[in-house]
């Protein structure tokens, strides 16, 4: 069998070791060859490809334009370090979800060369308080499963973000947690207790933590409150803009798997500028994407700028990397992606000593960035 060898730093599931990682030629790591590593800055850092668990677009393109707007997608987030996703769509009428899902379970089977590899579906809505849409469409209804199992059988449906004070919804948490879906708190009005509830009932983690959620009070914890105080796992969008740098220190203090997603639109990669996102329009202007009223609607954030923003609040970089990386693999349950081990796929970015991507391997195809 013939292997590539990249040498470095490496972040493996035994820690930092300088040496040589082989890639075979089914695009896994054949081995990890390698000694503790020594002080100094290295010339090269390699670290386990990011994955991102919530992608509403990128270069252009909205995920709910449905076609192949994935695989544009995926190449889009590729360039940036990110090797697998998911596809994340917006609250919609019925008709235009099937049509996305459809399209979704359609081109996400198979991985486009170049592309990030797509995992499944993040449905965020139409399960959501509509007193609470953020930059959602107002097309807010509440769960039905026959309605979501028929959406599970167009495409591999991964994760669900819902408002568990919908009435019926406890028993929509409590099926698809069985099934092995995680659910998701978010765009919700509810209150600490009911964001305790759900949990009991099953649901496994936050929507975007601090945005389009009931905040904290002391007297008045909110949903927020429920995950600081409860949660496993949460995710967080570290631009800069969605959270303060203090509240993202103290959700890492108190979410011990605390994971970071881009919530990246049509306007990640490109210029300033007006793209859709959904059915709406929105204007990059910046480093951010708002609504005409100003409200933020997702980012333009890429995962490369999420690890260089976690390092400048103070994060150690294989913290920064497992929160980017190993956590948001565990959390769906993926064991040969997230880290650099043996038999795991090759899903690898080089990053300079500035962290800048210097390559990107996604199941060993090394990409053209460039070109991409």
């Amino acid at each position: 069998m013939n292997t590539r060898v990249l040498q470095g730093r490496m972040l493996t599931t035994a820690g930092w070791l300088d040496g040589e990682l082989h890639l075979d030629d089914n695009g896994r790591i054949a081995a990890i060859d390698g000694r503790l590593a020594a002080g100094g800055e290295p010339a090269r850092y390699l670290l386990p490809g990011f994955i991102d668990l919530h992608v509403h677009g990128g270069g252009g393109v909205d995920i709910m334009q449905g076609g192949s707007a994935v695989s544009h997608v995926g190449r889009t987030h590729a360039r940036f370090g990110t090797t697998s996703l998911l596809a994340t769509t917006m609250t919609a009428p019925r008709a235009e979800l099937e049509r996305v899902l459809a399209a979704l379970g359609q081109h996400s089977a198979v991985r486009a060369t170049g592309s990030a590899r797509v995992l499944g579906v993040h449905l965020e809505g139409p399960y959501i308080n509509p007193g609470k849409l953020g930059a959602q469409p107002d097309d807010a209804v509440a769960a039905v499963m026959a309605e979501i199992d028929y959406y599970r059988s167009l495409a591999p449906l991964k994760v669900l973000t819902l408002a568990p004070e919908i009435a019926g919804h406890h028993a929509v948490i409590r099926r698809l947690s069985e099934d092995g879906i995680r659910v998701q708190l978010g765009h919700t009005l509810g209150s600490y207790e009911e964001g305790v509830a759900a949990l009991q009932e099953g649901a496994s983690g936050f929507t975007h933590l601090f945005n389009a959620m009931t905040g904290l009070h002391h007297r008045a914890p909110g949903m927020v409150g429920a995950a600081l105080a409860h949660a496993e796992y949460a995710e967080l969008i570290p631009d800069l803009l969605h959270v303060h740098p203090g509240a993202m220190h103290a959700a890492l203090r108190a979410i011990p798997r605390l994971y970071c997603v881009t919530d990246s639109t049509a306007a990640a990669g490109m210029p300033d500028g007006e793209y859709q996102l959904g059915s709406h329009t929105v204007t990059k202007c910046m480093g951010g994407v708002r609504l005409a009223d100003g409200t933020l609607a997702g980012s333009t954030l890429t995962m490369d700028q999420a690890l260089r923003n976690l390092v400048q609040i103070g994060l150690p970089l294989a913290q920064a990397s497992n929160r980017l990386s190993l956590y948001p693999a565990d959390y769906l349950g993926v064991t040969d992606r997230g880290r650099l081990e043996t038999g795991a796929w090759g899903d690898i970015v080089v990053l300079d000593p500035q962290l800048a991507v210097q390559q990107v391997f996604v199941e060993g195809e090394c990409l053209e960035l460039a070109n991409a």
